[in-house]
């Protein structure tokens, strides 16, 4: 159902839509990479919507405007201000990914239960971090990482890991570590819609595990009425 939303708004749209070419929305798009830059999140260069494809050059791209430039994106990724500046002029209407499970995880869930996180995590007085809206469909949660341990037997196996290949098969919750990445906003996406900030990218990152027992129980509360509709 996710993907079928995703491809109807993206036939229903208008190309160029999503209007940052501007001089002063390029300068806004500058400002809020760099300042996920100066957070510590590694970037790097990400394709673009165009048309209604995608500015790779792969025929019937999958993931238009949603994948890495470069298939050694977890080596190239750099929170360097200055070549991530180089990489802006280059191309300055590329989207950007940000790699996961070095410097920050992401805990990704849909939109709707995202919103009911985010009110009983304020009630708590719990502090949430940066968080990101993923168009129309996800919230993206930015969390400290749980790294890579020199023995893997330290690794905490989790059946919640996702990575970008593996994105359908986890509608609910999804966890991006070591080898994911998720768009960083400002980012565009095929149907016109953007990545933007809910909370700023400065905001110190929570260990996952405190914000985890409430967005596995949104997600549940979400996907309860959506079991009671299927045939």
């Amino acid at each position: 159902m996710e993907r079928g939303n995703k491809v109807s708004r993206w036939l229903r749209r208008r190309p160029g839509a999503a209007g940052a070419d501007t001089p002063a929305g390029s300068a806004e798009r500058d400002r809020l990479l760099l300042a996920a830059v100066a957070a510590a999140f590694r970037v790097a260069p990400a394709a673009r919507p165009s048309g209604y494809g995608c500015s790779c050059d792969r025929v019937g791209c999958p993931t238009p405007g949603m994948h890495p430039v470069s298939f050694a994106w977890q080596t190239e990724a750099s929170a360097d201000p200055e070549r991530v500046t180089r990489w802006l002029r280059a191309d300055p209407r590329s989207n950007f990914i940000s790699a996961t499970g070095t410097g920050h995880d992401v805990l990704d869930v849909p939109a709707e239960a995202g919103r009911l996180a985010l009110a009983r995590l304020d009630a708590r007085g719990t502090a949430t971090g940066p968080v990101a809206r993923y168009g129309e469909d996800r919230t993206l949660f930015f969390t400290a990482s749980r790294g890579t341990p020199d023995d893997e037997d330290e690794w905490w196996p989790c059946e919640l890991d996702c990575h970008p290949e593996t994105l359908e098969e986890h509608p609910g919750l999804r966890w991006h570590c070591r080898g994911s990445y998720v768009l960083l906003p400002p980012s565009r996406l095929p149907d016109g819609t953007a990545v933007d900030w809910l909370r700023p990218p400065l905001l110190p990152l929570p260990d996952p595990l405190t914000l985890l027992d409430v967005l596995t129980d949104a997600c549940a509360r979400v996907a309860v009425p959506e079991a009671d509709g299927a045939v």
